[in-house]
């Protein structure tokens, strides 16, 4: 899901606009359809916001959207970067009339407009979403619906950076392991944030699967052994040392907070792809995944 494009910044800032009516959504949604390159709707707002939420580290984010779902991409000095995977089916209605529509937004102003209603928890009260886009050179628009009053929200959007290609393929994975996420939460919450790196040890031998900090308070070590009952496949076929900045580390936890698996995986280079399994509010699988640069490789 790779949206090419070439162009210029046609909006200039990212301000957005908000009008409110009180026409049910479902009878707005009828006569601006063929204008729109793109309509997606959720009964439940919360379903998107909570997954971008786990990618929000930086402004932007470039929307990629094909025939099989949205990808969200959002990257970090050329070290990093974050995917977030919603499939067509998550949405109530999934329209697409290109092969691929691309635009870049402000995350930050996006998730604030899935909020507008306050994001409300509460069991029976969701929020409804209608979101559409015309086209290129023109705003994303929202209409968010909840107690029978209708905000339209129009973001600006802008020209598509392109994504890095880390050139992470399954041909060249060393290791792999997916564990339980509730296993990781614990250590992750206890990293020494003092520390510079996150070392991560995997191994076809002992310690087989270790996560390291060396911070002021001095080192410390979680290991993982490869017959716990939260390891749910152990494939490790030599041993790697790498380090990883701490910085980078860091925003991986708002997914692994959010799954119940997690996919631990580093190829022939040392670099680490994380792959969340993430259940949203009606039950249904979406995906983030996280690539991330070695710091450097331990001998």
């Amino acid at each position: 899901m790779v949206a090419k494009c070439c162009g210029f910044d046609f909006s200039g800032n990212e301000s957005f606009k908000t009008t409110e009516c009180t026409m049910p959504l479902s009878t707005q949604s009828q006569a601006d359809d063929e204008k729109y390159v793109l309509v997606a709707s959720l009964d439940n707002a919360r379903n998107l916001s909570n997954i971008l939420k786990a990618i929000t580290f930086k402004d932007h984010a470039i929307f990629n959207a094909t025939p099989n779902g949205l990808k969200v991409t959002v990257e970090d000095s050329k070290c990093l970067q974050a995917n977030a995977f919603i499939q067509a089916e998550i949405f109530q209605e999934y329209t697409i009339k290109e092969d691929v529509v691309g635009f870049q937004v402000n995350l930050t102003v996006l998730l604030d407009c899935l909020s507008i209603f306050g994001g409300s928890t509460l069991p029976g009260v969701s929020t409804a979403l209608r979101m559409c886009y015309r086209g290129y050179g023109y705003p994303l628009t929202l209409f968010l619906e909840e107690g029978g009053v209708v905000t339209v929200c129009k973001i600006n959007t802008q020209e598509p950076e392109e994504p890095i290609d880390f050139e992470f393929c399954s041909s060249n994975v060393i290791n792999k392991v997916i564990l339980q996420s509730e296993s990781l939460k614990e250590p992750f919450s206890e990293l020494d944030m003092s520390s510079e790196v996150l070392q991560i040890t995997m191994s076809p031998s002992q310690p087989y699967f270790r996560l390291s900090t060396f911070g002021n308070s001095g080192n410390a070590h979680y290991d993982f052994p490869k017959d716990s009952d939260m390891m749910e496949l152990f494939r490790c076929t030599k041993t790697q040392t790498n380090r990883y900045k701490m910085s980078l580390m860091k925003p991986s936890t708002k997914a692994l907070a959010l799954s119940c698996k997690v996919s631990v995986r580093t190829d022939s280079r040392g670099f680490l792809s994380l792959q969340y399994l993430v259940r949203n509010d009606d039950g249904q699988i979406c995906f983030v995944e996280y690539y991330c640069c070695p710091d450097e490789e331990v001998e």
